[in-house]
């Protein structure tokens, strides 16, 4: 992983992107069981994870802003907004004002802010490392984020229970803060047109998807002023700009990769609505108020987190091998650790089993988010990886509001069996799916037009 640390402009959008990180886990953690503590009801946690995660499935309209957008005002500005938006709970709270109402506004504000920051910071990567280091790079992303996840939810859970969810919020101010600080010394090269390979008509004119001209366009650069080039694109629309990023998804592998990760996400929106009144039911009897159940929420968050660290970690140990063959021998390891996890119902042996669960999860994250950036040309990478963003992520709102129902409906445990059963079907899905069986290793997968 030491080939893309090299790169000085690497080394900062990572530190960044690790401060940035704990903020967004302190204020998830921190939101999730502020609205259980407030409601006392898994629907409201439901309805909280809905309302976060909503805005991802409308990721894809970021991506053309990405492409065109100067990446570092991008990083900048979001952070700056997400400080501010974040200090209205705490206020809120000296004032005696807050409800839960607050919460569930300021949550999707942050997580729409969110949907540029990550496709930002993805597009960055192919401008600034070879081909050969985005493995590596995407590893180490993931790594930042599973790893400062593991830690800031462990740290998340002790701190809600002594000092309350609040104070987490406070905190997150001042990690935006910061994090605007480092991303404002980034500075992002432009898109290299040159090595885009689009289909096109006899007299050399672009063509989209369906065989129709896509418009001409002055596709020289200038400089902004900020360090950081931007196109002088004029005649290029929003709407072509998005169109190229669906065209060239049409007829790919992409395509039925992106229908397993609706399973997939559907049954993590569930989960994730169904953790807070899960991890009470594993704490000692108390109040909601003790540190109990905040204690045992942040312990399974960050086995969570752990388990992706280690499967960021181990990313490269796999990087040749075929991803077909990773992802039934991954699913099926997942789905038969998470299973063992639900049957334990003891907190320690839960823990760990659920961070086992998740090794070949974070390892599968990582090669998936690699073929994501090296398939496409490297102009339509904003783009392809907002629109796999926001379809992959399309069910999580929707899984969040099940989980939260089937938990107060049937018990949290019965919704937690949701990723289990998914991951087990996936394996099933992909051994039965020819282009996803056959799926080379990352760095050897190409969109072939």
């Amino acid at each position: 992983m030491r080939g893309p640390f090299r790169n000085r402009t690497f080394r900062r959008l990572f530190v960044g992107r690790v401060i940035t990180n704990v903020g967004d886990s302190f204020y998830f953690v921190g939101a999730m069981w502020l609205v259980y503590s407030l409601t006392n009801d898994p629907l409201y946690t439901g309805v909280a994870g809905f309302v976060t995660m909503v805005p991802q499935a409308f990721q894809f309209l970021a991506g053309p802003l990405v492409d065109r957008w100067s990446i570092r005002r991008i990083l900048v500005g979001t952070q700056l907004v997400q400080a501010a938006v974040v200090s209205l709970i705490p206020i809120a709270h000296v004032f005696g004002v807050l409800t839960v109402e607050l919460v569930l506004v300021v949550m999707p504000v942050l997580s729409a802010l969110n949907q540029l920051v990550y496709p930002a910071q993805i597009a960055a990567l192919p401008r600034i490392l070879d081909d050969r280091e985005l493995v590596a790079a995407n590893s180490a992303f993931s790594v930042a984020y599973q790893g400062f996840d593991m830690v800031a939810n462990g740290i998340g859970g002790v701190l809600i229970g002594l000092f309350g969810a609040v104070a987490l919020f406070a905190l997150d101010a001042v990690t935006f803060g910061i994090a605007a600080i480092v991303f404002a010394t980034v500075s992002i090269p432009p898109a290299n047109r040159t090595n885009e390979i689009q289909p096109t008509d006899s007299s050399g004119r672009l063509l989209a998807g369906d065989g129709s001209q896509v418009p001409s366009r002055d596709t020289s650069l200038v400089t902004n002023g900020n360090g950081d080039g931007t196109e002088s694109d004029s005649s290029d629309s929003y709407v072509v700009r998005l169109r190229e990023g669906v065209a060239v998804l049409r007829g790919t592998f992409i395509v039925p990769l992106l229908a397993g990760a609706v399973v997939a996400n559907f049954s993590v929106g569930m989960i994730l609505a169904a953790t807070p009144p899960y991890a009470d039911s594993l704490a000692v009897p108390g109040s909601l108020n003790s540190i109990g159940g905040a204690g045992a929420y942040g312990i399974l968050m960050a086995s969570i987190a752990a388990g992706g660290f280690v499967g960021a970690i181990g990313t490269n140990l796999v990087a040749d091998r075929r991803l077909g063959r990773s992802m039934i021998v991954g699913y099926t390891l997942a789905g038969v650790f998470w299973s063992g996890a639900l049957l334990a119902s003891w907190l320690p042996v839960t823990a760990l089993l659920f961070a086992l669960a998740y090794i070949p999860i974070g390892v599968l994250a990582v090669q998936v988010a690699a073929v994501v950036q090296s398939a496409p040309p490297t102009e339509l990478v904003g783009r392809v990886s907002s629109i796999h963003g926001s379809a992959s992520a399309s069910m999580i709102p929707i899984g969040s509001l099940a989980g939260g129902v089937v938990a107060g409906w049937l018990g949290p445990q019965a919704a937690m069996a949701a990723l289990a059963i998914a991951t087990f079907s996936l394996a099933l899905y992909v051994l039965l799916n020819r282009d996803l069986r056959e799926m080379p290793a990352p760095d050897r997968t190409t969109i072939d037009r």
